[in-house]
């Protein structure tokens, strides 16, 4: 099918390259002059160039975010902080076509998800955040010490650093740094060097919206210079990450320093069960989505199928069908269910873990090649993998592989299930596919993950909250507990003597 033409306010906002950074409200050039190429993974054509931000870039950024932490932002009516997160969001949805189209072209994620998912969950995400300035209580502390009343008071912690990967850029960057700024703290974006332009329409929206200069920075360029120096930069108060796990721990390495909050939302390797007892037209399909969606490139991907031995040869054949039947192809193609991968070193990575499957004794039942005939060879197309006989030591069944390779593993027990699904140094998500109501509450509670569906998979909202376990980090995005990431609790002591 042809690529339908881009927006017009796509193909505007492309014809501004050079791109370059947001700092204090203007936007200004690396200070180095440096720039890189952003390129679409779905025919390796030329996006647009970008600024390559240094050491001196962030120092500017974070100057630009402290005196406008300190000249008001933080001090701002709770009901001026929330129109104008509003306004944001007005603006976010009124742009959410050409957001889409920015995101897929940056990322390859088909149009019909970014389309009909990221870009509105962005604009809701802001929403759903604009209403919390004027609803951060304390509370009074009922002390046991005579005289003296005791409260609370929930304060911004400060300059807030979040660093996103490339996958949801929209979605990562919005459940970060609304919250962030409606708890009166002042941000410096850190957008995956791979899924940039998103950010940068984002930021161009900020301005636009009315948000002061240095509330927002947008900062482009590599993570392991960038990344580095907002780790180890005494004026950044918090660091709020998704990303691998080693990114997770070089983050931690380089703030060590200066002991600045973190929260980190890292690796995973889902497990996804599928019960004799569940609705296997709903579970399927689920399986597939769960395993398949962004051509498996996702941090919740359930990228561990567990399905009962009584039904596993029926469930294995529909997943090979469905795979077989997925329509691979440009991003930008409204029929496209399977987009490339986001670049080279990610395509080999993946075909070196397929390799190891088969290496290993894994049975490999479709799949396992890069597609490189006619259009596909201008990108990056792997085809959906499926592999048997996987045991839970191999390579493919410990490590996060990042694409479109599903290991099938039979059981037989709950007991046994738990177990293998806990088998595992992350602890991100989890799937439970039942209509036994008892079961799906004992094997939730039983299965070591930040996150639980039953009979559906891959769901989020501003209100719930989202975050690891084990290696999959700590902190929390999302849901009440997100106040935390953002806010310092101070208590007042007043004393109040006897007349």
């Amino acid at each position: 099918m042809p690529i339908p033409p881009l927006h017009p306010d796509t193909q505007a906002f492309l014809a501004r390259s050079p791109h370059k950074l947001l700092i204090d409200g203007a936007w200004t050039p690396a200070a180095s002059g440096a720039t890189y190429t952003s390129i679409s993974p779905s025919d390796g054509s030329v996006l647009a160039e970008l600024a390559s931000a240094g050491v001196e870039d962030v120092d500017r950024a974070v100057a630009a975010a402290r005196r406008a932490f300190e000249n008001g932002w933080a001090d701002l009516l709770p009901r001026e902080r929330e129109r104008l997160l509003r306004r944001w969001a007005d603006l976010i949805a009124a742009h959410a076509d050409e957001l889409a189209e920015l995101e897929s072209l940056d990322n390859g994620k088909p149009i019909h998800h970014t389309r009909t998912i990221d870009s509105r969950v962005a604009a809701n995400l802001v929403y759903h955040f604009a209403g919390w300035p004027s609803k951060m209580v304390g509370y009074t502390a009922p002390v046991s010490i005579p005289n003296h009343f005791v409260y609370t008071r929930r304060e911004p912690v400060g300059v807030a650093g979040i660093i996103i990967p490339w996958n949801y850029p929209l979605i990562h960057g919005m459940q970060k740094v609304s919250p962030a700024l409606a708890c009166g703290n002042t941000v410096i974006l850190k957008p995956a060097q791979l899924a940039s332009l998103p950010l940068l329409r984002l930021g161009e929206l900020a301005l636009e919206a009315g948000l002061p200069p240095g509330v927002f920075n947008v900062i482009t360029g590599r993570g392991s210079v960038i990344g580095q120096a907002m780790a180890e930069h005494p004026g950044i108060n918090k660091i709020q990450v998704t990303g691998s796990t080693a990114v997770g721990r070089s983050v931690i390495r380089a703030s060590a320093g200066n002991l600045k909050r973190l929260a980190l939302e890292l690796g995973s390797k889902a497990p996804n069960i599928i019960f004799p007892d569940a609705n296997l037209d709903e579970a399927i399909p689920g399986a597939f989505r769960a395993a398949f969606g962004n051509t498996g490139q996702s941090c919740v991907a359930g990228a561990r199928l567990f399905v009962h031995v009584s039904i596993f040869d029926m469930v294995l054949d529909t997943l090979v069908t469905m795979a077989k039947e997925a329509r691979i192809g440009h991003a930008l193609d409204p029929d496209t269910e399977l987009g490339p991968i986001v670049d080279a070193v990610q395509t080999k990575t993946i075909l070196d873990y397929i390799q190891s499957g088969i290496e290993e004794g894994a049975t490999l039942v479709l799949g396992g090649r890069r597609l490189s005939d006619g259009d596909y060879g201008k990108g990056f197309y792997i085809e959906p993998t499926i592999f048997t006989d996987v045991r839970d030591d191999m390579v493919i069944s410990r490590e996060e592989i990042f694409g479109p390779v599903l290991p099938v593993y039979a059981f037989e027990t709950e007991a046994e299930v738990i177990a293998r699904a806990n088998d595992t140094e992350y602890g991100l998500a989890a799937g439970i596919w039942t209509n036994d109501l008892a079961r799906a509450h004992r094997v939730a509670a039983g299965i070591k993950a930040g996150v639980v569906w039953v009979n559906t998979y891959d769901l989020f909202d501003g209100a719930a909250p989202f975050g690891g376990f084990k290696g999959s980090g700590y902190g929390r995005d999302n849901g009440l507990e997100v106040l935390e990431a953002y806010t310092e609790v101070k208590s007042v002591w007043i004393a109040t003597p006897e007349a």
